[in-house]
Order: C-alpha cells, then sequence, then structure tokens
C-alpha cells in the first residue's frame, strides 16, 4: 500500500508563484542609455527571441524539479502487508487426577448428580479452547503419573487426549508429590517466567514422593503451581424409604497441602465445589495468566529516492539546456 508520510508538504507547491507574484517587477526602461553599437544589440535580441520553445523547455524543466522535490519532502512510503511479531508464550502443563475417587458423582448439573471427571473435562476442555496461543502438554496421574501429551501448540490433540481419559487408569491412589515432580522435569529447560503447572484433584497425596518437597524443588525452578481442589462438600441422597440424607463426600480432600504447594511456588490455591466454581476458577487463571496478544507491523519501505534522483537528472538537463542557450 503506497502512502505519504508528510502529505502536508504539498501545500508549498505554489510556493515560486506567490513568490514571483510577491517581488517587485525590475523596470528595465527606467536606466536607459544610448548605445553606440544598439544596432548590433538589437540583431542578438532577435536572434534569441526565435527560439522561444527553449525557455518554454526550462520553465518546464524547473516546474517538474520543483515537484520532484516537494514529492520526496513528503516522504513517499510502501506499506507492505501485516507480518506476525514472535511472542513470548507460556508453557503450560495440565495435571488432571484420574483416580478412583473421581467416579464420585457430586457435581449438579441441570438437577442431576455427575461424576467429577465428566465435570473436569467439559470444563478444562473449554480453558483449552482458549489457550491456543500457548504450548500446552497434559498429565494424568493416581497412583501413577505420566506425560499424556507433551508441550505442544497443537490444542486440539490436548483436548482430545483429556477427553479420552479414563478413570482408573492410572491406579487408585493419588500421586500428587511425583506429579508435580514430572512437571518440573518437562518445564525446567523451558524460558523463565512462562513455566505454570495447573494441577487438580480430589484428593490426599497417597502414593509416591512427599508433595511438599516436590514443590520446594518446583520453586527453586522457577515454576509456578496452580493447584485445585474438586468436589462438593456435601451431597444429599434419598434412601429406599425416601428420607433426604446428607454425606461428607470431600473428606480426603487434603486442602492444606494444596494451599502450601501454590503458597511455595508462587501460585494460587483454588476450590471447586460445583460445575460453576470450576469455570469461574479456569477464568481467574486466565486473568492470572493472561493470554498473549497478537502483535503485528506493517514493514515499511521508503521511496523518497526515485523523485530525488528524477530531480537531480532534471537539473542536469536544465544546466545543459542553459548553456546552449548562452
Amino acid at each position: 500500500m503506497f502512502s505519504w508520510q508528510w502529505p502536508y508538504i504539498f501545500l508549498v507547491l505554489p510556493l515560486p508563484l506567490i513568490v514571483r507574484w510577491l517581488l517587485p517587477t525590475i523596470d528595465s526602461a527606467a536606466g536607459a542609455i544610448r548605445v553606440p553599437f544598439y544596432q548590433s544589440l538589437q540583431n542578438l535580441s532577435a536572434s534569441q527571441s526565435s527560439k522561444p520553445s527553449k525557455r518554454w523547455l526550462s520553465i518546464c524543466l524547473l516546474t517538474l524539479v520543483w515537484l520532484l522535490i516537494v514529492t520526496a519532502a513528503a516522504r513517499p512510503t510502501w506499506v507492505g502487508d501485516p507480518v506476525n511479531l514472535p511472542q513470548e508464550r507460556r508453557d503450560l502443563l495440565l495435571a488432571v487426577d484420574i483416580s478412583g475417587s473421581m467416579r464420585e458423582q457430586d457435581m449438579l448439573v441441570n438437577k442431576r448428580y455427575v461424576d467429577r471427571l465428566s465435570v473436569v473435562k467439559a470444563v478444562v476442555g473449554e480453558f483449552i479452547e482458549e489457550r491456543r496461543s500457548d504450548r500446552l502438554g497434559l498429565i494424568l496421574f493416581g497412583e501413577q503419573s505420566y506425560l499424556q501429551t507433551p508441550l505442544t501448540f497443537d490444542s486440539n490433540t490436548v483436548k482430545q487426549q483429556l477427553q479420552e481419559a479414563q478413570i482408573g487408569f492410572a491406579g487408585n491412589a493419588t500421586a500428587i508429590g511425583d506429579t508435580i515432580g514430572l512437571a518440573v522435569k518437562r518445564l525446567r529447560g523451558r524460558p523463565a517466567d512462562s513455566r505454570v503447572l495447573i494441577l487438580l484433584t480430589d484428593g490426599a497425596n497417597s502414593a509416591g514422593t512427599e508433595p511438599l518437597q516436590a514443590a520446594a524443588i518446583a520453586s527453586e525452578a522457577e515454576i509456578r503451581i496452580h493447584t485445585i481442589g474438586v468436589g462438593s462438600e456435601i451431597k444429599y441422597s434419598r434412601d429406599i424409604f425416601g428420607n433426604t440424607r446428607q454425606r461428607n463426600v470431600s473428606n480426603e480432600l487434603d486442602e492444606v497441602t494444596l494451599q502450601s504447594i501454590a503458597d511455595k511456588t508462587g501460585g494460587q490455591y483454588f476450590r471447586a465445589r460445583d460445575p460453576k466454581e470450576l469455570q469461574t476458577i479456569y477464568a481467574e487463571l486466565d486473568r492470572l495468566e493472561p493470554i498473549a496478544d497478537e502483535q503485528t507491523f506493517r514493514p515499511t519501505r521508503s521511496l523518497l529516492h526515485w523523485p530525488i534522483l528524477a530531480a537531480l537528472l532534471l537539473n542536469s538537463v536544465l544546466v545543459l539546456s542553459m548553456r546552449r542557450l548562452a
């Protein structure tokens, strides 16, 4: 796209005419004197007046030179198509608990209780959709933890792998410490200030490494860990006689440890008792770990050298023509 950086410079185009109009006219008759060789001068003047085309050629050349100088001063520029700038993106690992306790049907959706993992899949899936500009990875853990999806920009694959996760595939215990250790191994070599782990669980550590020891290592590696405790506190049900009973279904959740893990690593701890709270948590995580905005720039190329070269060329022609007239 062609543009002018200083288009208002063209307002000076009529300047030579204004100067010519303002300057007083030279009276050639006021200083007339008698010249003995007047006839010779008259003959020379007649010979010069016989070539009016050369005078008009000089005027045209001068006009073009002035026009080209003003054009160059207006800074003609060619603006290219937008180009995306490389950005620093986050390396974000999602660790999801698929131990046996995630079968608990205590998450109320449309007046019906569904299991915890189904709600997590729905909410986290939406979160993944919003993080397409980040490099995402997925860890699934129970008694063992394993990297289901390495860090990748392919968010569709991460979401699909989450949807295919099944309860109990990694055992029925909960290895929170081992999961943090695996995340440290995967994130340690990534760029600083972009290493984030979001760990979601409904229980307490019951296998593997001590979680707080693993959190200390993560803190040294400058990895932020946001922890989410999922599960309703009370579940209501009816017995065979139609009586309503309430049951504490989150008594295994170790909120103290999850809070300590977040504090040690500069993250935050969240509590999700229902699908709405879980959605709010992931919206807050979007705020805490903002998505990088796409930035573009349009390359520009100055074209002022072309009118300058043309002005120099025409000026050379004008000098040569004036010499011939002389």
